[in-house]
């Protein structure tokens, strides 16, 4: 049975379940709380890994701290928080690393006293879901030591990189996720 407003119009039913609402189910807009905060999502992305294998990304911000929410769903539910740093912070010359060995990313980064080892290459697409618009882009995923942390270097382009680094986190650690009013 569908809900009606007071003029007597059936209303759109939610695409998700108002009873048991989860990451997965959030848009731009959403609010939810994570570390003692309440975030705001400000933006959603998609990425295409090629063979049908999709992942969804939120941009979330509290104040003036913004954090990039990664969720992938392989045999189960992938969680990520980062951000993104400046390439300086890192010890590797990053540009000249590309010009400098044919092309091939660094094998390791130095980042805050540690290194974090290259684990993972990726070719993908990426598009806000605002818009049809897909872009290529190519990413490397260094993993630290103690297997919580990694950085992720991309680059979009010749000579455009961004780098983020971030935490893998559970899904209980984030609660009152609350669709737009």
């Amino acid at each position: 049975m569908g809900l009606r407003n007071i003029f007597g119009r059936k209303e759109k039913e939610p695409d998700y379940d108002p009873t048991n609402i989860s990451l997965l189910d959030m848009k731009a807009g959403w609010v939810l709380d994570y570390d003692m905060k309440s975030w705001e999502v400000v933006g959603q992305f998609e990425y295409d890994w090629g063979n049908n294998f999709f992942s969804d990304e939120y941009k979330i911000q509290s104040s003036n701290v913004v954090l990039y929410l990664h969720l992938e769903e392989d045999d189960e539910l992938e969680i990520s928080l980062a951000h993104k740093i400046r390439l300086n912070q890192v010890s590797e010359n990053i540009p000249n690393s590309f010009k400098n060995s044919n092309e091939d990313p660094p094998r390791s980064l130095t980042f805050e006293g540690s290194t974090f080892q290259l684990e993972e290459e990726s070719l993908g697409s990426y598009r806000d879901v605002r818009s049809d618009n897909w872009s290529d882009f190519i990413s490397w995923n260094y993993e630290h030591p103690d297997g919580k942390q990694f950085l992720t270097l991309e680059r979009w382009g010749e000579e455009e990189f961004e780098l983020s680094h971030g935490q893998y986190v559970e899904s209980y650690e984030f609660s009152n996720i609350l669709p737009a009013s």
